[in-house]
């Protein structure tokens, strides 16, 4: 039964670091009849540091906070506006490893935007969703107990400015760009849709509300 359903959250415009306790509770307490979760959710405006972080890649200053995370990866930014999901999964359960669940991740994210008439497209060696050479999707992950923690950041209608405070993803050569900029009446609710749809079909699951 727990192989056949995943059930998902929305957890509307969220403090970052109140979803972080939430999701690393939820791993610490779960066993093998646990069923695997995927949350949606907005945050606050914050830097938020991967453990691969160096300090080059902060290239201005600004109050906007910057946290330090177990994740994989580099500094990235978080939002309103942008869809964060958060993959809570057992690997083993799902019979999949880290790099599948990447390439399903970002399969996700592609279709998704096809499904809005954006052609999106991923790199080697650098994860992540892109269009038109910029950057539209950032992952990161990190793996505790089998499970996987953190997940993706899809930039919908947002302000992309604290980007330029950054190197995001490390990479001083990476645009960031948004689904607003190539669709001004784009909604947050409609590209979560099709993300549910997405997720239920790449997944072979039952995607049930669990709020």
């Amino acid at each position: 039964m727990q192989k056949q359903i995943i059930f998902f959250r929305n957890l509307g415009l969220e403090n970052w670091l109140t979803t972080i306790k939430k999701m690393n509770n939820f791993t610490k307490l779960r066993n093998v009849y646990t069923f695997d979760e995927i949350w949606f959710v907005e945050h606050h405006p914050i830097f938020t540091q991967g453990q691969l972080q160096e300090k080059e890649n902060i290239i201005f200053s600004s109050d906007i906070p910057i946290v330090k995370t177990d994740r994989g990866g580099q500094i990235t930014y978080h939002g309103p506006g942008q869809q964060v999901l958060y993959f809570l999964i057992d690997l083993k359960r799902r019979k999949i490893s880290v790099r599948q669940l990447i390439d399903i991740m970002q399969k996700i994210v592609i279709e998704t935007l096809s499904n809005f008439s954006l052609e999106a497209y991923t790199k080697e060696k650098a994860p992540g969703v892109y269009i038109n050479k910029k950057k539209i999707c950032s992952l990161g992950l990190r793996i505790k107990k089998g499970s996987t923690l953190h997940g993706l950041a899809l930039n919908i209608d947002m302000n992309l400015k604290p980007f330029n405070y950054i190197y995001p993803c490390g990479d001083m050569n990476i645009k960031m760009t948004q689904m607003k900029n190539f669709n001004a009446k784009i909604k947050l609710k409609d590209v979560q849709i099709i993300l549910i749809e997405k997720i239920s079909k790449f997944f072979k699951v039952i995607m049930i509300n669990n709020q």
